[in-house]
Order: structure tokens, then sequence, then C-alpha cells
């Protein structure tokens, strides 16, 4: 279908100083446009521009130190490009759960003036497709003065909420660079340890959700002789093919969307994207969808699955900050432990290793000043390390204590019941779990 583009130089002067822009997630980050706002507040054409977006792909030029006062930046996810400027106070964090973002817009509590998006080329009815992110982009859009699109040939395809006409955009520029590649890294010994333990409590039937990584990948990996799994989840990546060419994961028992696989964003290898460009099979929903805790709660045998920086010994989960540092964001964590806790038969679960890398402990007794709890202690159902699995579910404090230690480190399990009896006394070793 044919349509008229500008570059993105022109396409981006609607940017006026005060106002607030919106730009797609992960891999979806349209570049081209980004550069071009850049180069403009380089050349002070403005300042004050607010610009927001979960966790992007690529840089961040926004958030250079020359550009304070140019540019404001509040993210609704910190990640890699963002971090050191949200550290350094120049750009900020924006606390909310990923499955409310788009409301943050339709409701009026974040104003929107521009959004820049990446689409996927246009189809003989007029349509593009948003292809690997959905996320929070079409409650941006729906408020939003001007809407740009930069379309690339590289972006796959993708149906669900995805699908946008094209009478929607303000404006059109094109842009040819490769998408971001998620790359899979070799799983380790406490990954495929902890994959193990993860996959002993999933079912056959059960729907799942877990994000990407080793831990991810390892869980999948373990999988191979399961029945009939689906996938409801925030994003998926490389991990799930094999399952899906073998036929386990197939959606046949989901009670919403069955036989789909349903994702808000995505990100993994060319081969990954090349497999969902025209791909009927999959759903791109947006995120007040997928991470609605009260849809997720619908999908009999829901299993979610999800990391954490550190836990204490009464459950409290903090994943999203390192004491005081902001080190990434809440995403949709509480949104699918919740929802999973609610389904039918489902399993709300934690995993991760149980020392860092360094050798330090991640059960510890408190979590550090400052660190910010995303799963609360009421939440934390099931958690698994590569020591094994426990479920604190309707367990006490001092019950979850013990629970807890006993999946930590060997080499940190003596200081651990140490700081339990400091807190609950000596009794404390006499607990029955």
């Amino acid at each position: 279908m044919k349509y008229n583009v500008i570059s993105a130089q022109e396409a981006v002067k609607v940017i006026k100083s005060g106002d607030h822009v919106h730009i797609s997630c992960v891999s979806a980050a349209p570049q081209s446009l980004i550069n071009a706002m850049v180069e403009r507040g380089k050349n002070h054409e403005f300042e004050n521009v607010n610009v927001h977006h979960l966790h992007t792909e690529g840089p961040a030029p926004y958030t250079a130190p020359e550009l304070q006062g140019i540019f404001l930046h509040d993210c609704f996810f910190v990640g890699k490009n963002n971090r050191e400027a949200v550290q350094r106070g120049q750009a900020d964090y924006i606390p909310v759960n990923l499955g409310e973002i788009p409301h943050l817009y339709r409701g009026g509590y974040l104003p929107c003036d521009v959004v820049l998006v990446m689409v996927s080329t246009p189809d003989e009815n007029g349509y593009v497709s948003l292809g690997t992110s959905v996320a929070d982009t079409l409650g941006a859009m729906d408020v939003a003065k001007h809407i740009i699109a930069e379309i690339n040939p590289n972006m796959p395809r993708c149906f669900g909420d995805a699908m946008v006409p094209m009478s929607r955009f303000t404006a059109f520029v094109e842009n040819d660079q490769p998408l971001f590649l998620g790359h899979m890294a070799e799983i380790d010994d406490v990954s495929r340890q902890i994959g193990k333990n993860c996959a002993a409590l999933i079912d056959d039937g059960a729907c799942l959700q877990m994000g990407i990584g080793n831990i991810p990948n390892a869980i999948l990996a373990e999988l191979g002789d399961h029945k009939d799994l689906g996938i409801h989840t925030e994003m998926f990546s490389d991990g799930v093919l094999p399952l899906v060419e073998k036929g386990v994961i197939n959606g046949r028992n989901k009670k919403l969307d069955t036989g789909k696989m349903v994702s808000t964003f995505l990100m993994g290898s060319k081969n990954l994207y090349s497999w969902l460009n025209n791909n009927e099979d999959v759903l791109m929903k947006e995120g007040s969808y997928t991470n609605d805790p009260f849809i997720i709660a619908q999908q009999p045998k829901m299993t979610a699955i999800n990391s954490c920086i550190e836990i204490d010994l009464t459950g409290q989960v903090c994943a999203d900050s390192i004491g005081t540092r902001q080190f990434s964001g809440c995403g949709g964590q509480i949104d699918f432990m919740y929802g999973a806790s609610r389904a039918p038969q489902g399993k709300a679960i934690m995993a991760m290793p149980s020392a860092t890398s360094k050798g330090i402990s991640k059960i510890v007794p408190t979590l550090k000043p400052g660190a910010g709890v995303v799963t609360t202690r009421y939440h934390i159902h099931h958690f698994v390390s590569e020591y094994g699995a426990v479920d604190l579910y309707g367990k006490s404090m001092q019950q979850r204590a013990k629970l807890l230690i006993s999946v930590a480190h060997p080499d940190h399990r003596e200081e651990l019941e140490k700081a339990a009896v400091e807190r609950w006394g000596a009794n404390f070793l006499n607990v029955r779990v």
C-alpha cells in the first residue's frame, strides 16, 4: 500500500518544549526517530522534553549529562542504557506495575503529546503491526496529539492488539536497521539445577509465564517431557521454540485464547523474529490484558515464574533495587505472582540462585536499607534455589525462615540461623515445618 514518507528530522519537528514523548520499548525502540529528536535537543531547539518508556534496547542518548534540562527522563523500568542517569539523579523511575501503565495515560495521570514507535511494513488492507512491542504503547497513542511511525521491514508482522490502521498515524519515516537481538547464553550449572527444581513444580496442562535469561531458558530446557503447556506471559524468547516444535506447547488447555501464545513484548534471535512474522498462533496484546491479575487468574494451572535480587527470611522479595540504588523495576512480577496464585491449581514461583557470583548470600536476614519490596511477604508462595524448592504459603514467619535457610547456600546457613535466633529467640531452633 502506498504511503507518504518524510525524513526523521522533519517528523520530530512536532516536538516542542515541555512535551511528553512516549517511546515504544525493547527491540521496537525507533532509533532513527530517537536520534533525530536528540539532535534537535543538542541544537537547543527545545527544552524540558519529558521522555517516557519501558526498558529499551540500544542507546538512550537523551540521558547524556550534557543534555540535562533539555530532556527530562522518567522511565517505567530501568535498564542498562539509563541506569547510570537514574542513579545520578538526572533521570527518574516511575514505580508502577506494567499492566497499569496504559491507565496512567488514558486516566490522565501522565500526559502524552508525541508517540514514537516502530512498525512493520503496511499490508494490503492499510494496517501496520506494532510487532514485537505492544506493551504500553496503545495507551499512549490513545491520548497523544502526534503519533510517528518508523516503518522497518525487519519488524515482524504480529497479530492481536498489534495490528493498527495507518490512519492512526500522523507521519511515517523509514528505517531498515536490524532489530536488536537477545542472545541465549550457555546455561550454567546453578541455573540448570534451578531449572530442574522449577520444572518439577510445573504440571502437565499448565499455562506458563516466565521471562528471558538463564533461569527461564534452563526451566524450558527441562520441559521436553511435559504435555499440553500454554503461554500467557509478559514476554518470551527463543527458549519456547523447541517446545512449540515438539508440540509440548500447544495451548489447548487454556481457558482464554485457547491454542494461542499470548505476550505483550518479545526479544530474541533473528530466528525468533522470522518465526513470529505472520504467525497467527501468537497474539501480541496490550499489557493491560496480559498483566491483568484477574485475566491471569482465569487460566487453569497458571504457573508464574519470576526472579529477584534478594529475599529476606520472612519472604519479602526485592527485585528492583540494590539498597537505595534503583536497578530495574517491578515490571509485571506482582501482576503474575498474584494472578497465578488466584488461578485454579495455579502456582506462583520465585526462583533465584542462592548466592551472587561473588559468593554473597541472596537469602538475607533483612533486606538492604532502602531496598524496594516488589513481591510482599503476603504474596510469596513457592521459592526455588539450586538447593531445592519450598512452599512458604500459609507458613509463619519462623517457619518461612526455617524453610528458606534449608535452600540457602550451605556456606551461609549457619549465619542465617544465628540471625533468626537473634530475631525470634532460641525457640526458633525447635520450630517445625
